[in-house]
């Protein structure tokens, strides 16, 4: 976990409204105009300012996580909480198909902001060439939520094999 302020400075976990300089805690505390869609004591939703599809949806942790690559299997049940949010907005705005919506994250170094933040996109299958290779299947930079969880998995498989060969 990370200050929003200095992205390389590890600290405790706070929440998002105590950091000023962060596009997403001014958001959290009220400090722009940003319509919020949903807000509870550990997340928040609203409108990407820069949409890749007709719906696209942030999903932001009130608390600073880094990144997907922050992610560790405790998290789990958070990030089934943002997606849950997402999905439950999508059907407030009448999108019933899931099989057309993308959810996933940015890998750094290709964030926008250092601050966990689901996008969920629909629908999909209309996406523009250019939100294809930032949110698409194919994109190198964008993970699905899924694929963030197998990367944690295999990371710490390997860093286990790792340290076991470093004993020998």
């Amino acid at each position: 976990l990370t200050s929003c302020k200095n992205p390389t400075t590890p600290m405790a976990t706070q929440d998002a409204s105590e950091d000023d300089d962060c596009p997403f805690c001014q958001i959290a505390s009220k400090q722009t105009d940003t319509e919020i869609l949903f807000s509870d004591h550990e997340l928040l939703c609203f409108r990407d300012v820069k949409p890749g599809a007709a719906h696209h949806l942030l999903v932001v942790t009130r608390t600073h996580i880094d990144s997907c690559r922050m992610l560790q299997t405790q998290h789990v049940p958070l990030v089934e909480r943002m997606v849950e949010v997402g999905r439950s907005i999508l059907e407030k705005n009448k999108v019933h198909n899931d099989e057309d919506v993308r959810m996933g994250f940015h890998i750094p170094p290709f964030t926008s902001v250092p601050h966990l933040h689901l996008h969920v996109l629909s629908p999909a299958s209309k996406m523009n060439m250019k939100s294809q290779l930032r949110y698409g299947p194919q994109s190198h930079w964008f993970i699905t939520v899924s694929d963030a969880f197998i990367l944690e998995l295999f990371s710490g498989f390997y860093s286990c094999i790792n340290m076991v060969s470093s004993q020998f």
